[in-house]
């Protein structure tokens, strides 16, 4: 292919016509926009074209290739404890509120002799951040060398922690990009951005959890089965045995949105109790987990009632500065919302809660900037529960009372009360891809 051809405007013409880009155009793109010679604007109008223009098959591969390329990639091989191979597993969630499921479910698996390198990230608007929710821990560190990843991995046998600057760099500064050009919602894009990090972290299993409904990045249900198809085959293609679960977030998992206040309900969870969808969930992902390295023979559910999970945890947050034992902070104020009718909880809407946590000091609009591990949003009822008029419905927790008037305002129209009991779903779970299960 002539140098030309290779060049950025042409590149980004090429797509704009609705043509699919070469192998080489686009390590030449991806490389030169991690090393700075293709411009931002010059990146900002390629993303805008792929997301107009939609990539084949073969150029998300190329694609995430080339985003793997432009970092280091973690070799996670020869792992081992006592003399016996550690096979590595790991979950991805494309976020949600109250999605807290990789705090129990992180130790739940390993404490089946399994490693579980999750590589998390912080919360940006109305998702909250897996690292955010664990800084609530006193002592506790999200930076993790390799080689004491390693060494955590083979002890305690989980590690959750931040990524290394030289993984994936490429996504890490498209990312940015595209968050300020409107340019997230391509699936080709997602789809690569998420797999070019988990195939360069050298996990050798991944189950996806792929989100739908208003609280979810995928509102619809089809739009999230193709992210999920076009990752598992990327997975596939990478040599990682990958599946995913679609799950429901139409209202919001658990009881609670926030850092601390999810820590508190994710210790529930290890603890044997916790609220329903939050245990059914993370034993649906867990069961993936385990079969996706050949343990299928045993029920992921023993380890949470026989404690071998807590176990698990404290020695994980031990080994990352943090103090399991340490009372975890509250938000200095509360703020009750009470129901307005008597009836069921028939709609709880999963964004308008997710605005309400980040209104309150729970997540952030820049990255970077510093949130409240205290603060969020509790609810006493879930879908289907009765509900009596002037008895507690949400409680608002914040460090700034004066940050109150905007999450009711956020809140305004978030409930549904009906006077019939609604049909409620037997599972959070929607549908699979692969082989999870």
């Amino acid at each position: 292919m002539s140098t030309a051809a290779l060049d950025p405007v042409s590149v980004i013409g090429r797509k704009r016509d609705g043509g699919e880009l070469s192998t080489p155009q686009i390590d030449a793109v991806v490389a030169g926009f991690t090393a700075g010679t293709v411009a931002p604007e010059q990146m900002s109008a390629l993303a805008m074209a792929i997301l107009w223009r939609g990539m084949t098959r073969r150029e998300i591969a190329d694609w995430t290739a080339a985003m793997i390329a432009s970092g280091t990639r973690m070799d996670l091989s020869g792992l081992c404890r006592d003399g016996r191979a550690l096979a590595t597993v790991d979950k991805h969630s494309t976020g949600g509120v109250g999605d807290k499921i990789t705090l129990p479910l992180t130790p739940l698996i390993a404490s089946y002799g399994l490693a579980v390198p999750q590589l998390s990230g912080r919360g940006l608007g109305h998702t909250g951040g897996t690292l955010d929710k664990l800084e609530a821990i006193p002592g506790w560190s999200a930076e993790v060398s390799p080689d004491a990843l390693r060494e955590q991995l083979e002890r305690v046998g989980a590690v959750i922690c931040a990524a290394s600057a030289d993984l994936a760099p490429a996504d890490r500064k498209l990312y940015a990009l595209r968050d300020v050009t409107g340019t997230v919602a391509s699936i080709p894009m997602i789809a690569a951005s998420i797999m070019s990090k988990k195939i360069a972290e050298g996990t050798g299993a991944l189950v996806l959890d792929v989100k739908v409904g208003s609280g979810a990045f995928m509102t619809e249900y089809d739009d999230a089965h193709e992210l999920a198809a076009t990752m598992t085959e990327l997975g596939a293609d990478a040599g990682v045995a990958t599946s995913a679960l679609l799950t429901d977030m139409s209202s919001p998992l658990g009881r609670s949105a926030g850092n601390a206040l999810e820590v508190t309900e994710a210790l529930e969870v290890l603890a044997g109790g916790g609220p329903a969808d939050v245990v059914e969930l993370t034993l649906a992902l867990a069961r993936a987990m385990l079969a996706a390295v050949g343990r299928d023979d045993v029920d992921p559910a023993e380890h949470l009632t026989g404690g071998q999970g807590m176990d698990t945890w404290r020695a994980m947050i031990a080994a990352q500065g943090g103090d399991p034992a340490a009372p975890l902070p509250q938000a200095a104020h509360r703020e009750v919302i009470v129901a307005r009718d008597s009836g069921y909880l028939s709609g709880l809407d999963a964004l308008a809660v997710g605005h309400a946590a980040w209104e309150l000091g729970a997540g952030r609009s820049v990255p970077g900037a510093a949130v409240s591990a205290g603060a969020g949003v509790t609810w006493h009822a879930g879908i289907g529960d009765a509900v009596q008029a002037g008895a507690p419905l949400l409680t608002l927790h914040a460090d700034d009372p004066a940050r109150f008037a905007a999450a009711r305002a956020r809140l305004a129209d978030a409930v549904t009360v009906s006077t019939n009991r609604p049909a409620v779903a037997a599972s959070r779970v929607l549908g699979r891809v692969g082989a999870a299960g």
